[in-house]
């Protein structure tokens, strides 16, 4: 009886020190380097990189995304774009390179765009209503493309790519000017969060590069976001609401995290607020393993593609999850971003090709997101210096 008592309490200490130390095979030291390109982020590059020069592997993919989702194809460009731009920063031997990849994805998204209209980009409920704002636009395909074309000029500057993105941010801002919440339609009648707070730091981006100024409509802004777009539960930016501000969704994971990275290149305080209220409500962690979920206890919203597989007990938010990589990296929470790689390690299926790295459970925006996080960082920094 007594070997037996031994042998239990063995089993359950053991069984404890195993739960405690098993996220240690699934973390690692190379992430979110101050300088420089981890082994990691590169592999991720090569693997995006080698999508861009094999036409029939790019082909493939994008192909694969559509079926399901036209957004995904379009969020994978920005993304990609966006974390080049970085590593341009991080790597000047590689510039070259980046750029040229940088401006194929922007001249093929624009081409797109003229033959097939907006709408290619956009998924099909798009054309069930019409638009409130006259000419009707879509804020997430001139927010997304005006700010890939942003930081690629930020990089270099171009002068077709400059004229087009001083279009771009005319449009927007008097398109956002004519709701009284300061917001744009991304959809009909549908004004996100996620989409607008791109815009403004695309906004922003084309202030410094052009020397034009459009402080007062971003102050304006976030005064209008604080009194009229913030959850009272919550203190969190809710997703989505009307073009006159009526409230459609509550906070997501699935918007927040990437939110409170865009917003932090204009307000650095209000951003950090967010992300730590996020972190608060959505951010969950267990014996080394990090996640997030897709709403706060106050808030139930439905499922969609943006959100994505919500898995139950645990509550973890694929969307949310992913997108939490950007906020822990904007706001250098090093810890919460250990974490989420661990659990993204033991269950997101890394698939390593040759050189190149790729996750199996998920897809090329997924794969972007991850990339764009473990970059990010430099390009912000820049810009905040040269608007001094």
């Amino acid at each position: 009886m007594k070997r037996k008592l031994i042998g239990w309490v063995s089993f359950f200490l053991a069984t404890i020190i195993w739960s405690l130390l098993f996220h240690l095979f699934f973390s690692s030291s190379d992430i979110l380097q101050k300088e420089g390109i981890s082994s990691h982020a590169n592999a991720l590059a090569k693997r995006h990189l080698k999508l861009w020069v094999v036409p029939k592997l790019r082909k493939l993919e994008l192909e694969s995304m559509r079926s399901t989702n036209a957004e995904w194809d379009f969020m994978g460009r920005s993304f990609l774009v966006w974390a080049l731009a970085n590593m341009a920063l991080r790597d000047s031997s590689q510039k070259k390179e980046y750029l040229y990849v940088m401006d194929q994805i922007i001249d093929e998204t624009l081409k797109l765009e003229k033959e097939n209209t907006p709408y290619h980009f956009l998924m099909d409920y798009a054309r069930f209503k019409p638009w409130v704002i006259n000419p009707s636009r879509s804020i997430f395909i001139d927010g997304e493309i005006s700010l890939m074309l942003a930081v690629r000029c930020f990089i270099k500057k171009r002068s077709d790519y400059l004229v087009e993105l001083d279009n771009r941010v005319e449009i927007m801002v008097q398109q956002m000017k004519k709701s009284p919440v300061l917001s744009s339609e991304s959809y009909p009648d549908e004004c996100w969060t996620f989409c607008n707070s791109i815009a403004l730091a695309s906004i922003k981006i084309h202030d410094v590069l052009s020397g034009d100024d459009h402080s007062v409509f971003l102050k304006q802004w976030f005064s209008v976001a604080r009194e009229k777009l913030i959850d009272q539960k919550t203190g969190l930016l809710i997703s989505s609401y009307t073009q006159k501000g009526v409230h459609l969704d509550g906070p997501e994971g699935s918007s927040i995290w990437l939110v409170s990275h865009a917003l932090s290149l204009i307000d650095p305080v209000f951003a950090k607020e967010q992300y730590e209220l996020a972190k608060k409500y959505l951010g969950k962690s267990f014996v080394g393993f990090g996640w997030a979920s897709e709403w706060p206890p106050s808030w139930q919203g439905p499922l969609d593609v943006d959100s994505g597989v919500v898995i139950p007990v645990l509550d973890i938010g694929t969307g949310s999850s992913g997108l939490a990589f950007i906020g822990a990296a904007t706001f250098e929470d090093f810890d919460y971003y250990k974490k989420l790689r661990a659990t993204l390690s033991f269950g997101g299926f890394p698939v390593d090709v040759d050189d190149s790295r790729y996750y199996a459970a998920g897809n090329q925006v997924g794969d972007a997101v991850l990339l764009y996080s473990e970059v990010l960082g430099p390009l912000w920094k820049k810009i905040r210096e040269n608007n001094q």
